[in-house]
């Protein structure tokens, strides 16, 4: 972002769009986490939550597809970023993302101000650019370098509720921009509605869920007055300390080591899948591990700490970290 537009060519896009990959991986943790703690995945607050993962999940293919059409190709092991920590690219500087339960802490002060656009209701004066802002610069570098794009290695999928499609031209590379800026943020109509015009985008999703209500419009004023959302009953996974959990007991240890794993499967899955020809199979594959998470990540999070208070919880750590001594 730092970059003057006027030097935003072809290779600045490549670079621009690597650091999308590692933006959209950085949210899948602390979402994972917050909707694995919860205990009933039927509630409201459960099912808001799963539909932003799958969004998260579209988005991350988005910007891969992109990235393979200008001619790079998606670093994603290599992106895994270790928690907590800063969201990456200076995007939203001074955001602490860490990784807990579902809190009101962690829905406000993580989910919310990862997808808050600029103009949110209450939003504080902010000096850094927004996820929304990247996406602007990245739209407005595509229509002036415009770069031929090419087909050969994207990939196409059913991700969640969401199609992954091939781009092949620049307004396709604009709309699919579009889209992630929308689903995250809301459109510039309402910011009750995203894309697909009958669901909330994620910033005001996230809201719904602290603020314990619906958003709804009162006398042309948006309000969190609405229908209840109960928060929901969530195990109480403490805040990931920085280098990792600290002398684990066996059992815990080997969760930990199952976990991380499967994580690294995942990561180097979705790195074949844009490796070359693009192949569809290697990302079902990744998708696959993804859910294979699950099991071992609320196993930790049914593990209480034997000298502090909460739970334990997946540590997400990134290939070739060092555990903590």
């Amino acid at each position: 972002m730092a970059v003057p537009s006027a030097g935003r060519d072809v290779g600045w896009l490549r670079q621009a769009l690597q650091i999308a990959v590692e933006l959209e991986l950085a949210t899948l943790p602390p979402y994972l986490c917050g909707w694995w703690s919860i205990r009933d995945r039927g509630c409201e607050a459960a099912r808001l939550i799963r539909r932003i993962i799958g969004d998260e999940m579209y988005h991350l293919g988005t910007v891969c597809n992109l990235l393979v059409a200008v001619g790079g190709r998606p670093r994603i092991s290599a992106a895994a970023l270790a928690y907590p920590g800063p969201l990456p690219g200076g995007v939203r500087a001074g955001v602490n993302v860490y990784l807990s339960g579902l809190t009101r802490d962690l829905v406000h002060d993580v989910m919310m101000a990862i997808e808050a656009p600029d103009d949110a209701p209450g939003q504080d004066v902010r000096t850094s650019p927004s996820i929304g802002d990247f996406y602007s610069a990245l739209q407005q570098a595509f229509r002036e370098a415009a770069p031929d794009l090419s087909l050969h290695g994207q990939l196409s999928a059913h991700i969640g509720s969401d199609v992954l499609k091939p781009v092949d031209n620049l307004d396709g590379a604009e709309r699919s921009l579009e889209i992630i800026k929308e689903q995250g943020e809301g459109t510039t109509a309402s910011p009750d509605v995203s894309f697909d015009n009958d669901r909330p985008a994620h910033y005001y999703a996230f809201a719904e869920i602290y603020h314990g209500r619906r958003l709804r419009e009162v006398g042309g004023v948006w309000r969190y007055t609405g229908a209840p959302v109960p928060f929901p009953d969530a195990r109480p996974m403490a805040r990931l300390p920085a280098g990792g959990w600290p002398h684990p007991s066996p059992r815990v240890g080997r969760l930990l080591d199952r976990f991380d794993a499967t994580y690294r499967d995942m990561l180097s899955a979705l790195d074949r899948a844009w490796d070359g020809d693009g192949n569809p199979r290697v990302l079902h594959a990744a998708i696959h591990a993804m859910h294979g998470l699950e099991l071992p990540a609320v196993e930790l999070m049914e593990s209480a700490r034997p000298d502090a208070p909460g739970n334990y919880g997946p540590q997400f750590r990134p290939p070739f970290a060092t555990c903590p001594s």
